[in-house]
């Protein structure tokens, strides 16, 4: 992963990722998904969106609008 990249939101349930990731990407924010879920016991780890450093100001704005 490239420097200037920040998690800004860690779940453990995939469809807020994926409705979080939709969100930002709907609005002009470039984030990456990373799922650090076990594969073999769903119920370990999480899922973290991250984004670059820049626009962390308005995705956490769309994080609470999206009330995820």
């Amino acid at each position: 992963m490239e420097k200037g990249w920040v998690v800004i939101f860690s779940t453990n349930q995939i469809y807020k990722s994926e409705i979080l990731k939709d969100v930002l990407e709907n609005n002009n924010i470039d984030c990456v998904v990373l799922n650090k879920r076990d594969s073999s016991y769903l119920n370990f780890g999480n899922i973290e969106i991250l984004v670059r450093k820049e626009d962390i100001i308005p995705a956490k704005h769309l994080i609470n609008k999206a009330d995820l």
